[in-house]
C-alpha cells in the first residue's frame, strides 16, 4: 500500500523563499557569491593544512573533515536552490528529493558529531596538555573521524527510510527550500506522530548528546583556564578554544532551536531561514571564524602568502 501510494506523486513542487520573481534574480546572485566564496574558502583551508607541517595536528585534521562536510552539505542544496530560483518550474522527482534529504540530514549529523569530538581534542590539549600527543594519536583521530560519518550516514539512512515509507497521497508542495525532513513529513496524509517521535530520538542521539559532550568539555576546559595563575597562560589556553567555541555556539544554537521538539517547531519561515543559515551562512563563516581567530592559520597563510610573493618576484626578474 505505501508503494501505491508513493506512486500517486510524481514530482514535489519546493516553494522556496519567495515567488517574486525580482526578488529571486536578488536572492540567485547573493547565494551565488556566496557559495562560490564557501567553496574556495574551505578549499584553501583544506590545501593550507595540507601544505604547512605545523598544521599537521589533530585538531586540523578535524578541521580538514568539517571544511569537508561544510562544502558537502552546502552542495547538496545550494546548487538546486539556485537553479529553482531562475526556472518557471519548481519541481524535484521523489528520487532525487530522497537524495537530497539523506545527503542534508547526513552531513548535518556528521557535523554535530565532529563538532563533539573537536570539543574533546581541545579538552585533551588543555586539561592534559603534557599527554596530548600520546592520547590523541593518528590511530584514535581516525577512529573518531569516521565515528563521525558513520553515525551521521546511518542516522540520515533510517530516517529517510522511514519518512518516504509515508504514504504522501497528492500532496506535492514543499513549503521549504529543499527537501528537509519536517517539511517533507508534513506532507503525509496519515498520522506521523511514530516519525515525530522517530526525529526526536535522533535529535537526542545526535544532536543533545554531543551537545552534552560539548558542555562537559568545555566546563572541565573553563575550570582548568581559571586555574591558571598567569594572564598569558590563561589567553593562550582561551584562543586555543575560541574559534571551536564560536562555531559551537552558532551551529547547536540553531539546531536545538529548529529540531528538538518538531511537534511544536517555530514557523515554516522561520524553518527556512534556519535551513539558509546552515547551507549559506555557516559554511562561509566556518573558515572566516578559524582563520581570523586562529593564531596558526593566520601565520601559515603569512607564510604561504611570502612564498608566494617571492616566487612572483623570481619570475618577474
Amino acid at each position: 500500500m505505501g508503494t501505491d501510494n508513493q506512486t500517486w506523486v510524481r514530482e514535489f513542487i519546493l516553494l522556496g523563499l519567495s515567488s517574486d520573481w525580482n526578488t529571486q534574480v536578488s536572492l540567485f546572485v547573493l547565494f551565488s557569491v556566496m557559495y562560490l566564496v564557501t567553496v574556495l574558502g574551505n578549499f584553501l583551508i583544506v590545501l593550507l593544512i595540507r601544505l604547512d607541517s605545523r598544521l599537521h595536528t589533530p585538531m586540523y585534521f578535524f578541521l580538514t573533515n568539517l571544511s569537508i562536510v561544510d562544502v558537502s552539505y552546502a552542495t547538496s542544496i545550494v546548487p538546486q536552490m539556485l537553479v529553482h530560483f531562475l526556472a518557471e518550474r519548481k519541481g524535484i522527482p521523489p528520487v532525487s528529493c530522497a537524495a537530497q534529504l539523506f545527503f542534508s540530514l547526513g552531513l548535518g549529523g556528521i557535523e554535530f558529531v565532529l563538532l563533539a569530538v573537536m570539543a574533546y581534542d581541545r579538552y585533551v590539549a588543555v586539561c592534559d596538555p603534557l599527554r596530548y600527543s600520546v592520547i590523541m594519536h593518528g590511530g584514535l583521530c581516525a577512529r573518531l573521524a569516521v565515528t563521525s560519518w558513520v553515525s551521521g550516514s546511518v542516522n540520515s539512512l533510517l530516517q529517510t527510510t522511514i519518512t518516504f515509507q509515508l504514504p504522501m497521497c497528492t500532496n506535492k508542495y514543499i513549503d521549504h527550500i529543499s527537501c528537509e525532513l519536517l517539511a517533507v513529513v508534513r506532507l503525509a496524509c496519515v498520522d506521523k506522530s511514530s516519525n515525530e517521535v522517530a526525529i526526536m530520538v535522533s535529535s537526542i542521539v545526535l544532536l543533545m548528546t554531543p551537545f552534552c559532550l560539548v558542555l562537559l568539555s568545555y566546563i572541565k576546559i573553563i575550570s582548568t583556564i581559571l586555574k591558571v595563575r598567569s594572564t598569558e597562560g590563561r589567553e593562550k589556553a582561551f584562543h586555543t578554544c575560541a574559534s571551536h567555541l564560536t562555531v559551537v555556539v552558532l551551529c547547536y544554537g540553531m539546531a536545538i532551536f529548529t529540531y528538538v521538539q518538531p511537534s511544536s517547531s517555530p514557523s515554516v519561515l522561520q524553518e527556512k531561514l534556519v535551513s539558509v543559515f546552515y547551507a549559506i551562512l555557516m559554511p562561509v563563516l566556518n573558515p572566516l571564524i578559524y582563520s581570523l581567530r586562529n593564531k596558526e592559520v593566520k601565520g601559515a597563510w603569512q607564510k604561504l602568502l611570502g612564498q608566494l610573493s617571492g616566487l612572483t618576484s623570481k619570475l618577474a626578474t
